[in-house]
């Protein structure tokens, strides 16, 4: 999509999100019809990644989990532009923190975090997170392709005081702020595919050979940070819990992929327990693991 494309969307969805989140959602409704039935959005991609997740479960219980993903993949959509237009008080509401305590023990013991998190529930919905903890908040994001919508995602990530900073830069971002004496914490969203020619470590997750990038181990253990996760639960449209999971108190010098395994671990327990609320139509699995010769 090119510049004045992006624009006239914009333009469309900027007048769209006005309407209040209930109404939204009858729209939503209806690009479920469209996205599922007309002619369908990586319905294909969708089928042969929860088949191949979840080979125990039946015909029926795979379409059940696929219909339920596209209805929330819809509500995400809506839930991510409108957020353009929700203020602080609203998003807060929105998304309770149940144990704001654990961030503000960690932080008043003078300790760096790297939280990790997937592609669950609405992680967009986190913008308020520097309102709810004294930590500079940090999101390690992937540059989306189109420069004019990344432009447009990070702006609605830093509304409320988040920094953002790419992959490449994460490293001078913990110098910097450590000179600074600025106590940080550092949030990965770990289930994104590495490029091939990046894959460091192989897993096992969600019953399939998967490629999984190791920055978030690397920086925790280098700078012995802690490491929680974000546990993001759906309880209906609009309305999602935050619960902070303490992972690992201190991770330097634990073993070597220790602390991945761990957080891998940890969010494949979360999707097998509600699995329609993972992305299923990213190419997850896209890289094949070459075999050794016999």
């Amino acid at each position: 999509m090119g510049a004045l494309g992006f624009y006239i969307f914009y333009a469309f969805i900027r007048i769209i999100t006005l309407l209040p989140l209930n109404v939204l959602y009858l729209l939503s409704d209806l690009i479920y019809f469209f996205m599922y039935y007309f002619p369908g959005y990586r319905r294909k991609v969708v089928r042969e990644n929860l088949t191949n997740s979840f080979p125990e479960k039946n015909t029926g219980e795979i379409l059940s989990i696929e219909k339920k993903f596209y209805r929330y993949l819809c509500d995400l959509f809506i839930e991510t532009f409108k957020m353009n237009h929700m203020s602080a008080g609203e998003l807060m509401k929105r998304v309770p923190h149940k144990n704001p305590e654990l961030l503000e023990k960690l932080f008043n013991e003078g300790r760096d975090v790297a939280a990790v998190l997937g592609h669950y529930s609405n992680w967009e919905w986190l913008v308020t997170l520097p309102l709810w903890a004294p930590y500079k908040f940090v999101s390690i994001y992937k540059p989306l392709a189109n420069k004019h919508f990344d432009k447009y995602m990070i702006k609605n990530r830093t509304r409320f005081g988040m920094s953002v900073t790419p992959m490449q830069h994460v490293v001078r971002e913990v110098i910097e702020n450590r000179k600074n004496n600025v106590r940080a914490l550092y949030s990965f969203l770990t289930d994104q595919t590495p490029p091939k020619g990046d894959i460091k470590f192989w897993t096992t997750f969600l019953n399939q050979d998967t490629p999984v990038y190791l920055g978030a181990e690397k920086i925790a253990s280098k700078y012995d940070m802690a490491m929680v996760l974000f546990n993001i639960t759906r309880e209906k449209r609009g309305k999602y819990y935050l619960t902070v999971e303490l992972l690992f108190e201190h991770t330097k010098g634990l073993p070597e992929h220790l602390i991945t395994e761990t957080h891998v671990r940890r969010l494949e327990e979360i999707i097998r327990e509600k699995p329609e609320y993972w992305i299923w139509s990213h190419r997850r699995w896209k890289h094949k693991r070459e075999k050794p010769d016999a």
